[in-house]
């Protein structure tokens, strides 16, 4: 996995240049933003195996390679790019919830609070820029996806009140669904609200580094 992470970093870090420093150099995205997927996805397979809830987050990263490519083609496919996220958050959610036990009653509530009215903020101005935008038809999409991966968060979360998930892998879950959450809402802030000063790379960045935050700590839940 080791080697598979450096070069999973190697290919994240010339993404990151590839829309900043070297944005000419268009080709460079076409090739390092899917191969940061690939390998973190390869690196993964092979030391879980795809065993227990491994495969839901197997499942997920390929989800998500699919829709890091529906993103980048020279026309967009907006929505096939938003449902192949959608359905990576759904796999997710899975393996997270899986083998639960016992639902920590007011952590869960107070969890539930904070990342709705948080939500509800978010998404408010997004949905008035998209609007502004003449993207009316993008609302409803946008607002099914900001559910689910605010649902994502909160079973990434809850995991550290789980006895089921010792503290390392919990830890570094709920980071990593922390920074695939933070880079959504860049993203979306970005495109739809005000552009956002070096807004491409932070999304980049905070979306690269919460994957893998994500894998990282299901290998630390499911082998070590």
């Amino acid at each position: 996995m080791i080697y598979t992470l450096v070069l999973t970093l190697i290919f994240a870090a010339l993404d990151w240049l590839a829309v900043t420093i070297w944005r000419k150099w268009k080709i460079l995205e076409y090739i390092a933003k899917p191969l940061t997927l690939v390998t973190l996805t390869v690196g993964f397979a092979l030391v879980t195996r795809l065993e227990g809830i491994a495969l839901w987050f197997g499942l997920g990263l390929l989800l998500s390679l699919a829709g890091d490519i529906f993103l980048m083609l020279p026309r967009e496919q907006f929505i096939a790019g938003l449902v192949a996220f959608l359905l990576a958050h759904v796999a997710y959610i899975i393996g997270l919830t899986a083998g639960m036990t016992a639902l920590p009653t007011l952590w869960a509530g107070m969890l539930i609070i904070v990342l709705g009215v948080g939500l509800t903020r978010v998404m408010k101005p997004i949905i008035g820029g998209l609007k502004a935008k003449g993207l009316t038809r993008l609302v409803m999409p946008v607002q099914v996806y900001g559910l689910v991966i605010t649902a994502m968060l909160f079973t990434a979360m809850l995991t550290v009140y789980r006895v089921e998930w010792n503290a390392s892998a919990a830890a570094l879950v709920s980071a990593g669904a922390f920074l695939f959450y933070l880079s959504d809402i860049i993203l979306a802030w970005h495109r739809f609200v005000n552009p956002i000063k070096n807004g491409r790379v932070m999304n980049m960045v905070t979306y690269h580094l919460g994957q893998m935050l994500l894998a990282t700590g299901v290998i630390f839940q499911v082998v070590m």
